[in-house]
């Protein structure tokens, strides 16, 4: 309707007001760093030239759940709930696969894999987000627009107007959204909007000791994830969705849904 479309407008101007930042470029290592500019990330007010993006390199996470904690305590996720998790994958000899996440408040795997371990061929871990799509079925599905797209390509939730009725958590095919059970509404990865658009990494980023996990600027030509991006094989999960997911996987085996 024409109001809601109104009101969403106002949302994203108020956004892009708020998180304007100078051009950013992802680095080999450490945090976002401005680029051609010395004064804080919100002197840019172009910040809908950026498109973030994600990639994953499962052939490097070790399933040391230090992504997952970071999350929760850089965005309060309540117990039982996740933004972001780790799956682990066991292939055995029968084709069957067997998947497992890390039990308990710490979120480390225990070395009981639930399968016999003479039967399994293979074994990995897939870290797993909300996808950010840019077809998102979610911001579809919503009936208040509380769901909507920021003006540099990251998925939201506007809690001031979310009802909690759970169509987003329903329709949403990669199964990362949730309704939190402290504010009643809907909540999800937000690529730890409140930090990328002052220069930061997202936490999980900062905290993966091994590098699994890549964030950055899919408009850069020259940025790290778009480099990699072009050099390396990868696929994005449910692409028969035609969701066209901005979280892509390098090198990720066939087993994983």
């Amino acid at each position: 309707m024409a109001g809601d479309h109104h009101t969403k407008l106002s949302r994203r101007e108020a956004l892009a007001l708020l998180a304007a930042g100078p051009g950013l470029l992802l680095l080999r290592s450490g945090p976002l760093r401005a680029a051609g500019a010395s004064g804080p990330a919100d002197a840019d007010p172009d910040w809908s030239s950026r498109n973030w993006g994600y990639a994953i390199d499962p052939a490097k996470c070790i399933g040391c759940g230090a992504c997952v904690r970071a999350c929760r305590a850089e965005n309060h996720v309540p117990v039982g709930r996740f933004r972001t998790w780790v799956e682990r994958y066991h292939v055995l000899r029968s084709g069957e696969v067997h998947v497992d996440v890390a039990p308990g408040p710490n979120h480390v795997f225990t070395a009981d894999v639930g399968v016999p371990r003479e039967e399994i061929v293979k074994a990995f871990f897939v870290p797993k987000l909300c996808n950010h799509c840019e077809r998102s079925v979610c911001s579809q599905v919503c009936p208040v627009g509380a769901t909507y797209t920021s003006p540099d390509g990251v998925v939201l939730v506007d809690s001031k107007h979310c009802i909690g009725c759970g169509y987003c958590v329903q329709a949403c095919p990669y199964g990362t959204r949730f309704i939190n059970p402290e504010t009643h509404v809907a909540d999800k990865c937000t690529l730890c909007y409140h930090r990328i658009r002052h220069g930061l990494q997202p936490a999980c980023v900062q905290a993966c000791p091994t590098g699994a996990r890549l964030f950055g600027d899919l408009n850069d030509p020259h940025g790290m994830l778009t480099t990699v991006l072009s050099q390396r094989r990868y696929r994005v999960l449910k692409p028969e969705m035609g969701t066209h997911p901005k979280c892509f996987y390098l090198g990720l085996d066939r087993e994983v849904v």
